[in-house]
């Protein structure tokens, strides 16, 4: 499905969201107020295909926290760290390319597997990426 849309061996999208936990004891709620609504949150940190499938669900830590604390801790990468990941071939632009890759937005460090959308696109080739990308 990726690549009908121009993304070749892109294995998924990655993001972090503020999960409210309803039922967290009161003796932890100060751990876990963010300042997010003023209610107390944990990071959940997804890896979703565009099904809506989740291949990886990772909850971060209390305290104050967004994506880049959460990636920090999360054992998403591992396999990479670790050689244990598939090995994926695909050409763009002539250019080799063994590593798959993530799409993520702005937060995310410039790390050659995060693929981010262009934030202010210009021309038509850009904002039609741009679009496909957040789509």
């Amino acid at each position: 499905m990726a690549e009908g849309r121009g993304f070749p061996s892109m294995l998924s999208s990655i993001d972090c969201l503020h999960w409210q936990w309803t039922n967290c004891p009161n003796a932890w709620k100060g751990m876990y107020m963010s300042g997010y609504r003023g209610v107390a949150t944990i990071v959940l940190e997804v890896v979703a295909s565009s099904d809506l499938w989740i291949w990886h669900a990772f909850f971060g830590i209390s305290g104050s926290n967004n994506d880049i604390n959460v990636l920090d801790r999360s054992p998403v990468f591992d396999d990479i760290l670790n050689d244990r990941a598939p090995e994926v071939n695909y050409t763009i632009n002539g250019n080799n390319y063994t590593i798959g890759y993530y799409l993520a937005d702005d937060i995310y460090p410039e790390w050659a597997t995060f693929v981010k959308s262009i934030s202010k696109p210009q021309g038509e080739k850009h904002k039609l990426f741009a679009q496909y990308q957040e789509g």
